[in-house]
C-alpha cells in the first residue's frame, strides 16, 4: 500500500532496508484491519515529509510479514520502532500524538 506515500518494508527486505540503513529508520508496524493504525497514518505521513533526508520511514504490514514483528516482540499495533545502525533504539506502542512521535524522532537526529 503506497497510498500513504511511505515505502513498504517486509520480511525479505527488512535486513537491507532497515538494519543496513545509513540514516535512523522509523518503522510503523500496522495492519489494514486496525483502526488505530489508520488513525496515525496521516501523522506518520506528515512526519515522513518533515524529516525527509534525515530519517527513513517504512511501513510493515504485520499480516503480510509476520516474522519480523514476531522477532521484535510486537504484540499490539500500531507499534512504532526506531532503529539506528541496525539496533532497535525506541518503541512507541499505540496511536499516539504527533508530538510524542516527533519527540522520539528528535532524540536520534
Amino acid at each position: 500500500d503506497t497510498a500513504t506515500g511511505i515505502p513498504v518494508v517486509n520480511d525479505s527486505t527488512w535486513d537491507s532496508l532497515v538494519l543496513k540503513a545509513d540514516e535512523p529508520v522509523f518503522v510503523d508496524f500496522w495492519a489494514p484491519w486496525c483502526g488505530p493504525s489508520k488513525m496515525i497514518d496521516p501523522i506518520v505521513n506528515e512526519l515522513a515529509q518533515k524529516y525527509a533526508g534525515q530519517f527513513k520511514f517504512y511501513k510493515l504490514n504485520t499480516d503480510e510479514s509476520p516474522a519480523t514483528p514476531g522477532q521484535y516482540g510486537v504484540r499490539s499495533i500500531p507499534t512504532i520502532m526506531i532503529f539506528v545502525n541496525g539496533e532497535k533504539k525506541d518503541t512507541i506502542i499505540g496511536a499516539v500524538s504527533k508530538d510524542t512521535l516527533a519527540t522520539s524522532i528528535n532524540k536520534f537526529l
